[in-house]
Order: C-alpha cells, then structure tokens, then sequence
C-alpha cells in the first residue's frame, strides 16, 4: 500500500513524473539508481527480450514472471503493462489484475487497442474491482491508430478519457502525440491526469508541466536503445574484431543486480 500511495502522489507533483520503462531485473535497478522515482515495465521489451513479438502475443505467466521479479529488485514503486489485460475477456482480466497484485505492483496500464470503447470500459470497471487502490491508466491508441484528421482524434481520445476514467481508471494514456498545441488541448479536455510517451519533438519536462502533463514515459524506446547498441557492438566485433565502445562496468552490474 506504501508503493501504491506514493505512486499515485507521484501524478500530482509540481513536476511531471519521468517514467522510464523496463524490461529485466538488471535494467530496473539502473533505472532505480539513475534516480527513478518509480518504473514502468514496456510488454514490448519483455516480449522482444523472451522471443515474442509485441501486441498481445507473450503469454500471461511469462509477463507476471518477469514482473514480479522487477517488482523485487527495487525499492521505489512499480507499474505493470498488461496490454488489454491477457485476457479473451473482462473475466479474465480479473484474474489478471489479482495476480499482478499479488507481484506487489503498484499501478497497471490497460490499453483499448483494436477493442471498441466499450469493450475497454468493461475491462477497465472489472480491474477497479479487482483492486480498490491500484492505479490504473487506461491507454487509448487514437492517435497511434492514424484514423481522421486532428480535431477529430482529439475529439474521440477526450470521449474516450471520459468513459474511461468514468469507469474506474485513475489516469490515462495517450501514445504518439508529442506536438505542444495538441498536448494542451488534450489535458485540456481530460479530467484526469495525462500520461504522453516520449518522442524526439516532444516539449521538455517544464513546458510538459505548464501543459497539464502528469506523466512522461519512455516505452520502449530504451529496449530499442539497448538492443540498437548491441547490433552496433556485434557488426564491431564480427567485422573487426572490435571491443565495444561503451560499457558498463562488469563489477558494478554484479552489485546492482545481487542487491535485487
């Protein structure tokens, strides 16, 4: 319950909260001493790191696992990425949402995807009754989807801010929109507090603020990073039999990783 209110105090702090997403034990605790005041878990670095495409394809028990060992390593608070809750319907959501109560996560993110409006509200209302006190940002794809010009995505992400935290989500999500005036607009019209991931043209954290931006994520980009790195280092070796250019220190990744 401590991690779960000092999340939630975290959305209405006179800054936006910087939420870098991780995917392994190792990852989190870098994250955790690179000064994170909480973490998010990315479904797509967890499925890219276990053999599985992004979107809905990692198995449930698979995800919980890798989780509930993040949840372990660390000691500031951690939010879950359930995708659309692993689950063919609201009923199973709540299972979904008992277990990943039960890693001692302090928040999820639900997300609406190819569902209707509706068929997330449902999913959305059964997680709230899983759990009184966990956080949940409801994510809306609106603008990841492409469909219909600007007012008109700006207009369907607030219906769908509005159904959704009607229903029971505490905050929510809107990925792929980085301009300022659109920001604005959006936190504008949402009751609730605003989480938008980030983007190379997205405004920096004191201009998020004056927006009425609650929350700033990095989602996969770090797994992204990481492995765009490992590529780069591999063409290095394998052509040239070359040393890679950056590295963590092999001592210090053994201490961060046993004190998980």
């Amino acid at each position: 319950m401590n991690r779960i209110e000092t999340f939630r105090a975290l959305h209405h702090a006179a800054v936006p909260l910087l939420l870098p997403n991780a995917w392994d034990v190792a990852g989190a605790r870098i994250l955790e001493v690179a000064g994170a005041q909480a973490i998010a878990t990315t479904s797509a670095g967890i499925a890219w790191a276990q053999g599985a495409a992004d979107g809905g394809v990692l198995n449930r028990d698979r995800m919980l696992a890798t989780l509930e060992s993040i949840v372990a390593a660390v000691a500031v608070p951690v939010t879950a990425d359930i995708e659309g809750g692993y689950a063919e319907s609201p009923e199973g959501v709540t299972e979904t949402v008992r277990l990943v109560c039960a890693t001692g996560a302090a928040g999820i993110n639900i997300e609406d995807g190819p569902r209707t409006p509706e068929e997330t509200v449902a999913r959305i209302r059964v997680a709230r009754e899983a759990s009184v006190a966990l956080f949940i940002n409801a994510r809306t794809d609106v603008f990841l989807s492409g469909e219909g010009d600007l007012p008109a995505r700006i207009a369907e992400t607030i219906r769908r801010a509005t159904l959704y935290l009607a229903a029971g989500a505490d905050g929510v999500f809107v990925p792929g929109v980085v301009d300022a005036e659109t920001i604005g607009e959006l936190a504008r019209g949402i009751s609730g507090p605003l989480n938008v991931m980030i983007g190379e043209a997205t405004p920096g954290v004191e201009e998020l603020g004056t927006l009425g931006v609650a929350r700033l994520s990095s989602g996969s980009a770090f797994a992204q990073s990481a492995y765009a790195g490992l590529r780069r280092d591999a063409e290095r070796f394998l052509t040239a039999a070359r040393w890679p250019a950056r590295q963590m220190d092999y001592a210090e990744l053994n201490r961060l990783v046993a004190r998980g």
